[in-house]
């Protein structure tokens, strides 16, 4: 029965077209801002640093030993309030540069009290009190007249009372979140329905520290989104920035009024009961009170701390072509130098990133490089390793065609670091068959080159089919003979009966296959066919640079002798094979003895009839 075999033909894709399709969605992945969140989170990892502050704000607090002392904040703050203030503004020459308060005055109260906060923060001109804009989605106009939607439409103003609103400057001090909960950027100002303008909170204390050093340097504006929105880099950490005292130490004074004189003083909550902090880029899990959070911003603005961050149409314009370069260096390409460039490109885009930050105060992205480098780096390991071994099943199917089956596993199995990459056999006992078509030289010179391949074709199909069907190793074809061998790669039971059942398999065959031949052509050929058995070398044999698996050794040369003395359709079989299967095959001795090529002695040669089934 022939072997149907049914091969699936699986369409080639143009690996270019693939490459581009993978770059072209890892790109809009990005773009799509899917990844923007985890992006954000390790970019506050990569980029806010703790640094030392320059000391020249200094923060007072309200804090919970100073709710413990004087009790609930609502019942004191005005007066005391009033009363650090003028413990903080003694003269002219003794006195802060600016003074923020970080507290909301927007109604009136006793006027007694109203009227010593009033005095106190009017003394010097140098207290800057806070606004807060209320915000919704609304319709706005345009300075040229067109309407458009705001999403940051200030509904409502809450402003200092107006008697500490004449005395005092006022900055707005909203902290926005970004979308993920976290802050980073701080609003410039504030554009009213009117067309007024209120500053930041920390921008007024700047500009008053800075007059009252009488530098008039206008203070530079930093980059900003089109919402007014520009990125803090903090300088300290919540709870670790600058120098900070408790409100009660200085209103006992613990704390003489020239420690703050000329610089830069806070007074706000600092204490979770106020509901007065924020998470910020610099540490997620702890927040930062709103004072800490107007401190770093004030110190970005003193010294143009300021960052620019770099559009993403650029960042995913290099982003593609980054990802082209790593699949033509990973595509296809061994783990080790596919490792390395993933290495290189990840942790040298991190250095990148972190130099633009520091030295070019330029923001990148920090995660979608390495990502969707990483990305590829598995894909391409993934896809390599699939590729490889789709290979290796095409190239062993393939060499399966030109060697034995058995011959091809053993080479595979072979441990190439112990001993596959060197010539090596090992001595066995094996049963060795020649075959050979008897007639075939004479039948060619008949024929067409083509009927001769044809019919060679159909004798070497039938003797590997009667080889493999009794679990022998077909070793080598040599011209229109063969030779197999039993017994090797892997130990056999029976293997010699095996041999002999081959033998007789051929025999059988080939006389259907030549009544099939002599009808066609008018010719006929047959098989001569030697068997032995005894020990011989079976392995890889020649040189480091072409080998053989094949067995040598005197066993293989008699059978051979034996192949070439036997008559067509004759199987002719050594005495120790006669020997091993004694009482299991009839045999027809020669009536003579055999002089076979090589062999001192003439040896007692046998006809295989027929195996004796059990």
């Amino acid at each position: 029965m022939e072997k149907t075999q049914i091969q699936l033909r699986i369409p080639k894709i143009n690996s270019k077209f693939v490459a581009l399709l993978a770059v072209a969605a890892m790109t809009l992945l990005c773009a799509s801002g899917i990844l923007n969140k985890m992006d954000n989170t390790f970019s506050d990892l990569w980029y806010q640093e703790a640094q030392a502050s320059a000391g020249d704000i200094v923060l007072i607090e309200i804090d919970e030993t100073t709710l413990d002392a004087y009790g609930p904040f609502q019942e004191w703050n005005r007066p005391m309030m009033a009363e650090i203030l003028d413990i903080l503004n003694q003269s002219e020459d003794c006195r802060p540069a600016a003074i923020g308060i970080d507290v909301l005055y927007t109604g009136n109260s006793t006027a007694e009290v109203d009227a010593a906060l009033v005095e106190a923060a009017g003394r010097y001109g140098n207290v800057v009190t806070t606004v807060a804009g209320s915000f919704t989605s609304g319709i706005r106009e345009g300075e040229n007249g067109e309407f458009y939607f705001d999403d940051l439409y200030i509904e409502r103003l809450d402003e200092p009372f107006k008697e500490l609103k004449d005395v005092t400057k006022q900055g707005h001090i909203n902290a926005m979140y970004d979308t993920d909960g976290v802050i980073r950027h701080h609003l410039w100002e504030l554009k009213l329905d009117d067309g007024t303008i209120v500053p930041s909170f920390p921008y007024v204390l700047a500009s008053m520290y800075l007059e009252y050093y009488g530098d008039d340097t206008p203070i530079e504006v930093p980059p900003m989104d089109k919402e007014g929105f520009w990125y803090v880099p903090f300088t300290g950490k919540p709870g670790d920035y600058s120098e900070s005292i408790p409100f009660c130490d200085v209103i006992e004074g613990n704390i003489p009024p020239e420690y703050f004189a000329d610089r830069i003083v806070l007074i706000g909550p600092y204490t979770v009961g106020l509901q007065d902090s924020y998470v910020t880029s610099m540490d997620h899990a702890e927040p930062m009170y709103g004072m800490e959070y107007q401190a770093n911003v004030v110190e970005a603005i003193l010294y143009s701390n300021y960052k620019q961050e770099v559009g993403d149409a650029v960042q995913l314009a290099a982003l593609a072509i980054l990802l082209i370069v790593c699949l033509w260096g990973m595509w296809k390409r061994p783990v080790v130098p596919s490792t390395l460039l993933w290495l290189a490109v990840s942790l040298g885009y991190l250095a990148v990133c972190k130099w633009a930050y520091m030295e070019k105060n330029l923001i990148l992205r920090v995660l979608w490089i390495p990502f969707s480098v990483s990305v590829f780096y598995v894909g391409s390991v993934a896809i390599n390793y699939i590729w490889s071994v789709l290979e290796k099943r095409r190239v062993t199917k393939t060499f399966k065609r030109y060697v034995d089956e058995k011959i091809v596993d053993e080479l595979l199995s072979v441990d190439e670091e112990e001993e596959g990459a060197e010539p090596h056999g090992k001595e066995v006992e094996i049963a060795v068959l020649f075959v050979d078509v008897r007639g075939f030289t004479t039948m060619s010179e008949m024929l067409s080159p083509s009927q001769v391949v044809q019919i060679l074709n159909r004798y070497l199909t039938l003797i590997e089919q009667c080889i493999h069907e009794n679990h022998g190793t077909l070793d080598k074809f040599i011209g229109d003979a063969a030779m197999a061998f039993w017994g090797a790669p892997q130990p056999q039971d029976d293997f010699v009966m095996n041999a002999c059942k081959a033998a007789l398999a051929m025999r059988e065959g080939s006389d259907k296959l030549s009544e099939e031949l002599m009808e066609k052509f008018g010719r006929t050929v047959s098989f001569g066919i030697g068997i032995n058995v005894g020990e011989a070398v079976v392995g890889n044999i020649g040189s480091p640079d072409r080998m053989d698996y094949t067995a040598i050794g005197d066993t293989v040369n008699t059978a051979a002798r034996l192949e070439s003395n036997a008559p067509k359709r004759t199987i002719y079989l050594s005495e120790a094979v006669v020997k091993r299967l004694e009482g299991r095959i009839k045999v027809t001795p020669l009536d003579h003895l055999l002089h076979l090529k090589g062999k001192a002695e003439d040896q007692q040669i046998y006809i295989l009839d027929d195996v004796i089934e059990n």
